[in-house]
């Protein structure tokens, strides 16, 4: 039987490809995600040109194709511009097709021209890696080939399906479809678990999507960002230097008039801020939605539905899920009054004309409101924001 350089017992070939994309996996979280397309921590020239220098081989993708082609994603989330989102274009089609919904994206001239500025633009970018973006694979099979012999055509083929099927499938896809959420961000995004391991903390998207700079891609004590563990070390051996993350919502005293650090943590925490609205609102909107099944059977409208509507709001729901919902409304005196808060609420940061001390009035109106609603979850909600700092 024909060996390579290197002859291990079985399990140590299944170590090696494990390991090796492993390797790729936190290039890719590390260098294209959170370094290149969201500036969230700088890197050394050693780090960096050895993850570039390690997806040419393992991927064939370029730092420029795939940062602009994320961030295009960030910026046209959820819609029909967005390459890969389920939400659009089905769960089936980005999970087994990611890889190639990727490759018809980065043909974008126009866009890679937008999106992807900043990115590296050397000698070798421009003659090797971009030009030859398939040699460096197939320079990888041949080392897999001579360091294991046949079995290394395993090895090598492991390390081709895992970014397809993990990143462009798993992630953008599973990513965007099923999971929990802790922030209500502006677009379907979950968070996965318990894939930590092998996707590099990449599982933990919905936390990214509310906070897209941030380093640490980890929120909760139970979440666990092996990716960010890699960033502290390149941290404290003087590789890295991160620039931001997640901040954390702080409370504090009982204010009976919001001020202008309530109105900052707001805006600053805003995915936090409709997160905890849902659920506060959640337990209302659920008897509501029983007393008027039982006085309109004709409704037919289901918890999930609202719940849905809860979330993501109702602009975001399919077409006949929002007629529905407008039906409740209009049945529901309770159901429209927190529909009228909350788009208010969200309101408050996206009047972009408006000064802070116009909008800390406003927050402070909408308190008002909301504890003269007659709403008890409304009342309680309003006092809880009004102990941000």
């Amino acid at each position: 039987m024909l060996h390579g350089l290197i002859e291990l017992p079985w399990w140590g070939y299944v170590v090696v490809a494990l390991t090796l994309t492993h390797i790729t996996i936190a290039s890719v979280t590390i260098y294209l995600h959170r370094h290149s397309a969201h500036r969230a921590l700088d890197l050394h020239p050693i780090p960096a040109h050895f993850f570039r220098f390690w997806l040419w081989l393992t991927t064939s993708m370029g730092t420029q194709q795939w940062t602009a082609v994320h961030r295009k994603h960030h910026a046209r989330c959820e819609t029909e511009d967005d390459p890969h989102s389920p939400q659009m274009l089905g769960i089936s089609k980005v999970l087994w097709e990611g890889a190639e919904l990727y490759a018809a994206a980065k043909q974008d001239a126009a866009m890679i021209e937008t999106f992807g500025r900043g990115c590296p633009d050397d000698w070798i970018e421009r003659n090797l890696y971009m030009p030859h973006q398939n040699l460096g694979i197939l320079l990888m099979l041949g080392i897999d080939v001579l360091l294991f012999g046949p079995i290394g055509f395993t090895v090598w083929a492991v390390q081709m399906i895992w970014i397809p099927l993990f990143a462009a499938g798993v992630i953008n896809g599973i990513g965007h479809f099923w999971g929990y959420r802790n922030f209500q961000s502006d677009d379907a995004s979950t968070n996965i678990v318990p894939w930590g391991i092998l996707v590099g903390g990449e599982e933990l998207h919905n936390n990214h999507h509310a906070f897209a700079s941030s380093a640490r891609l980890s929120n909760r004590w139970y979440e666990f960002d092996i990716g960010w563990f890699y960033i502290r070390v390149l941290e404290i051996m003087g590789l890295a230097s991160v620039k931001k993350v997640a901040p954390r919502l702080k409370t504090g005293e009982f204010k009976l008039n919001c001020d202008q650090a309530t109105l900052q943590a707001v805006i600053t925490h805003r995915s936090t801020v409709l997160q905890e609205f849902a659920r506060d609102i959640k337990a209302t909107c659920a008897a509501e939605l029983a007393r008027l099944s039982a006085s309109q059977a004709s409704l037919n409208i289901r918890w999930n539905t609202v719940r849905r509507w809860l979330k993501l709001d109702k602009a975001a729901l399919p077409a006949a899920e929002q007629a529905r919902v407008s039906s409740a409304l209009e049945s529901s005196a309770v159901l429209a009054t927190v529909q009228c808060m909350r788009e208010e609420l969200g309101q408050l940061w996206a009047r972009s004309n408006a000064t802070s001390e116009q909008l800390v009035q406003q927050l402070n109106d909408w308190c008002h409101r909301a504890e003269a609603s007659g709403i008890e979850a409304l009342a309680q909600f309003s006092r809880r924001l009004r102990c941000y700092a």
